[in-house]
């Protein structure tokens, strides 16, 4: 039975909310990624690999920014906890965090870094220049991914994830 419980345990970190926002945020993301590729210049040359090796690495990037929001939530709700039962304050706080780091990624991207360009079917947000399709994901992605991530941990005794 010992065995078991260590078992178990070491496998406790599946239940901590860090881990549910990142791969709930990377599965929506992802798909938006691919989806939204129409919107982008795209190099003629680029392979199927290259686009799909772009859009993994723009949905990593996204993972990042969801848990930076999710990190600001915590440290206002002083609580890892806050998407176990987010209130609608917290909910809007993570997506901001997300729209807000968006549109200053966007900018340099497009920007000084040069980094990818929108295609001319791009609609963009007047005195921002950010694309209108990332800025919608940001608006959508965040609340999708706390009622996932909700729904997942729902059955999960808060304590568990808290050891870690």
């Amino acid at each position: 039975m010992a065995n078991y419980q260590n078992i178990i345990g070491s496998w406790r970190w599946l239940n901590s909310p860090e881990w549910n926002v990142a791969i709930f945020s990377f599965l929506l993301s992802f798909f938006w990624e691919i989806q939204q590729m129409p919107f982008y210049q795209v190099p003629s040359e680029f392979s199927c690999f290259d686009r799909t090796r772009n859009c993994t690495l723009a949905t990593v990037g996204d993972v990042g920014i969801s848990l930076t929001a999710f990190w600001v939530v915590a440290v206002l709700a002083k609580s890892r906890q806050w998407v176990r039962r987010p209130s609608r304050r917290q909910i809007i706080i993570y997506t901001f965090v997300g729209v807000v780091i968006t549109v200053v990624f966007e900018a340099l991207a497009t920007g000084s870094l040069n980094r990818w360009a929108y295609a001319e079917i791009m609609p963009t947000i007047p005195f921002l220049g950010t694309g209108l399709v990332p800025f919608a994901m940001w608006l959508l992605m965040p609340p999708l991914t706390i009622w996932f991530v909700q729904r997942q941990l729902s059955h999960v005794h808060p304590k568990s994830s808290e050891q870690l």
